[in-house]
């Protein structure tokens, strides 16, 4: 099970495709001939891997594995699943199994911030517990000796008093660092054919405040679903798509992050995370058990989560490792392995309703728009020796790249080779599911779009042709748009 951390997907199967295979992928993802009907295989977004039936719908749309993965490797995930679940107290404990949380921290489980293994939300003043949102937090500082080989790297560090995120709950005995509170400036839209929309614009504070020169960066927690499959696209087929210089001249310039991967120990190319700053799965859910829970695991072996060496208080609490038991960690690397099974095996729900005449138009003007030039919709993986995922169609809705997505939505924090102004292409499949999930319907990275039409409306930068498009188009044809994305 271990093994699985020193393999990560990118480091599987994956050789280069043949040109009689590329041919065929190429022809496979070609943009549709016409939009009078679905295309083949589209109403199966995860391709082989897609959960069906029941299964696919209402409040555990997301909680699917992979069909097809063998019993074994399905006992694995459930295994897996209650780790993600799992609830996690502070030390010492008579339930030793569970205990390590923080001391400092923002959650208690991971399913605390993603719920149904949906998308988080805001925090209202009301909500004493996790939500799903944290603040990033960074300073500017010299590039670390292992990074200064990766062109582009641009110099942020952990807040050297603070740590990578603002905690907002801290086991008893110590003090959480902050509380964030956000403000909403309603900002009026006009709309083509007479309709009218306003957008949430977020004003944040933090009490007590922080230090001067803090760049901070608000984050919901995405949906968990189709991870496994984004890991297998080849990381080949993501450069291709990349034009940073815009030498086709059509506006749009993608860029790869490229991030130091612990799970590799070298640079890799970024997928997961708001700016694609972690590179495999290992990493980003490693990340989250030790900076939002506070859990050590193989991957961040400290105690202590996020508490930098000032916090000397939470640096000589209590932590949950012990000599000879799980490796001396909180989260040993079975765990590990187990919980990022889980997360890798994810199943994606089936389309609903795509022969709908509304939702073929909505496709045909999702293209006509340029939406789908960055929410690229479809991706063959690799061959791979796992089979759920081994050379699928897959329609994710993304390029896995960075993009200038304008002043509007920046929040002037790097990340690796990420701009405070970029931010990777979300996937969209799963997308119409929200409110049966997560019980809301807010999106982008802070949550401020209270619908899918604000959330294209916040678009700006490489983006905002595609949303002048929309704004700009008949009433008949915007509701259209929407229920087609509200049909992935």
């Amino acid at each position: 099970m271990a093994a699985l951390l020193a393999t990560p997907a990118q480091a599987l199967d994956m050789a280069a495709r043949s040109a009689a295979e590329a041919a065929r992928v190429a022809a496979v993802l070609a943009p549709p001939a016409g939009f009078s009907a679905p295309e083949p295989f589209e109403a199966l977004p995860g391709g082989s891997g897609t959960s069906r039936g029941e299964a696919a719908r209402g409040r555990a749309a997301f909680a699917a594995p992979l069909p097809g993965m063998g019993a074994e490797r399905e006992l694995d995930f459930h295994m897996g699943a209650a780790l993600f679940g799992k609830l996690w107290v502070a030390a010492p404990s008579s339930t030793r199994a569970s205990d390590g949380v923080g001391p400092l921290f923002n959650a208690r489980s991971c399913l605390g911030c993603h719920p149904g293994n949906g998308r988080g939300q805001p925090r209202g003043p009301e909500d004493p517990g996790a939500s799903g949102m944290v603040l990033r937090l960074s300073v500017a500082g010299e590039v670390p000796a292992e990074l200064a080989a990766i062109e582009g790297y641009l110099a942020t560090l952990p807040h050297p008093e603070l740590g990578e995120q603002l905690q907002d709950f801290a086991v008893a005995g110590l003090t959480p660092e902050g509380q964030l509170a956000i403000r909403y400036t309603e900002i009026p839209v006009a709309l083509a054919g007479g309709e009218t929309a306003s957008l949430r614009q977020p004003l944040y504070s933090v009490a007590p405040a922080l230090p001067p020169g803090t760049l901070t960066s608000p984050r919901i927690a995405p949906p968990m679903i189709g991870l496994g499959l984004l890991e297998a696209i080849p990381e080949a087929d993501i450069l291709a798509a990349a034009d940073p210089d815009d030498a086709d001249g059509d506006g749009i310039s993608g860029r790869a992050n490229t991030v130091w991967s612990r799970a590799i120990g070298a640079p890799a190319l970024g997928r997961f995370g708001w700016k694609a700053g972690h590179a495999t799965l290992a990493d980003q859910v490693a990340s989250a058990f030790a900076i939002d829970i506070g859990i050590s695991n193989p991957l961040y072996p400290g105690g202590w989560g996020d508490c930098t060496s000032s916090q000397t208080g939470c640096r000589e609490a209590r932590h949950g490792e012990e000599a000879g038991l799980r490796e001396g960690l909180e989260l040993d690397s079975t765990g590990l392995a187990l919980t990022t099974h889980f997360a890798a095996a994810v199943a994606v729900p089936e389309r609903r309703g795509i022969d709908d005449r509304q939702v073929l138009r909505g496709k045909e003007i999702f293209h006509s728009a340029g939406c789908a030039a960055c929410h690229r919709p479809k991706h063959v993986t690799a061959r791979l020796t796992d089979a759920p995922r081994s050379f699928q169609l897959i329609w994710p809705y993304t390029d896995l790249l960075l993009h200038d997505m304008g002043e509007g939505l920046a929040d002037h924090r790097p990340e690796a080779t990420a701009t405070g102004a970029e931010w990777r292409t979300p996937p969209l499949w799963g997308i119409g599911l929200t409110q049966a999930v997560s019980g809301h319907t807010l999106h982008l990275h802070d949550g401020r779009a209270r619908n899918l039409l604000e959330a294209i409306l916040w678009h700006g930068g490489e983006a905002e042709p595609a949303r002048d498009r929309v704004a700009d188009m008949p009433p008949g044809d915007r509701a259209a748009l929407i229920r087609f994305l509200e049909s992935l």
